[in-house]
């Protein structure tokens, strides 16, 4: 019973937080539909029929209707040319009724990922991937636009850890839609930071280094409880669908969660770590959006 509540003490629970922060984020709808009579509104576009993708849009579009916005769903066909999508972008960014657009990745590999993402009106670039918001965020600007999930692992560290200026942290992954942003996010806090990749040579070795680690590869159980260094803080991004022995199925992440915890300070689960503060921040960056526009 005392392991099991001392575990419980380590866990950082993103559903929570989530819930509260989506929580004001409806207040400040129902605020903004009061002064200005604007609802914020979010186009969502998936191309193809990608299961894991098609059951993050239902749960965006769910939330995005909880707290008071338009949800607008643009479902389109696995062979949509990138002159159609483009061309779908272009429209969106002329609709004064919505003020974010969100392109799920991955897309089809006949499509040019960055060619699309350039296409969004930065002002509406609401995954904070266009380089306009790429450049902000690099510059340390707070008027762009953060990628949902590194800004979503800020909240939960800015909650969980203590001051973060001077501590070290070790990001394992390198994506533009992670690894990279997150790297200027904690720079912008004053961390020391490190990124590990696909060809660093032993990342354990840096990972042992790490007073906040932080892990978003797509390999699951890639970190063990041995690359990590005690009484560390652990965000693991990663989320997998494995089969159990008794043939249902389960989600792990990108980390051991059992070796882990038994080492870490604090550790996300998964799930319910990082992936519900994701969607809580695609709903503020919408907020954000729209109060931009009427500005």
């Amino acid at each position: 019973m005392i392991l099991k509540k001392n575990c419980d003490q380590k866990l950082i629970n993103g559903k929570v937080y989530a819930e509260s922060l989506t929580t004001q984020i409806k207040q400040d709808v129902i605020n903004l539909q009061q002064i200005s009579g604007i609802t914020p509104g979010l186009a969502v576009i998936l191309v193809g029929n990608d299961s894991a993708s098609e059951v993050y849009v239902r749960n965006k579009t769910k939330q995005t209707h909880a707290v008071g916005m338009r949800s607008f769903m643009h479902l389109l066909p696995e062979k949509t040319t990138e002159e159609e999508l483009v061309k779908l972008i272009k429209r969106l960014n002329q609709d004064t009724d919505i003020h974010g657009i969100l392109v799920q990745l991955p897309l089809p590999k006949h499509l040019n990922t960055d060619t699309i993402i350039q296409a969004i009106l930065p002002s509406k670039d609401v995954d904070g991937l266009t380089a306009y918001n790429t450049g902000k965020l690099s510059l340390g600007h707070q008027d762009g636009f953060v990628p949902c999930t590194p800004l979503g692992c800020m909240y939960l560290l800015q909650k969980e850890a203590p001051p973060l200026k001077g501590l070290h942290a070790v990001i394992i992954g390198a994506s533009n839609l992670m690894g990279k942003p997150m790297a200027q996010i904690l720079l912008n806090q004053n961390c020391t930071v490190s990124i590990a990749h696909i060809d660093t040579v032993h990342p354990e070795l840096l990972a042992r280094q790490a007073d906040i680690l932080i892990v978003a590869t797509g390999c699951q159980g890639l970190v063990k409880g041995s690359w990590i260094k005690p009484g560390a803080i652990v965000i693991d991004v990663g989320i997998h669908r494995i089969e159990t022995t008794n043939g249902k199925t389960k989600l792990i992440g990108d980390v051991v969660f059992d070796e882990a915890i038994a080492i870490a300070s604090k550790i996300t689960p998964v799930p319910g770590g990082v992936g519900p503060m994701t969607i809580a921040c695609l709903l503020q960056n919408t907020l954000k959006a729209a109060k931009k526009m009427l500005n």
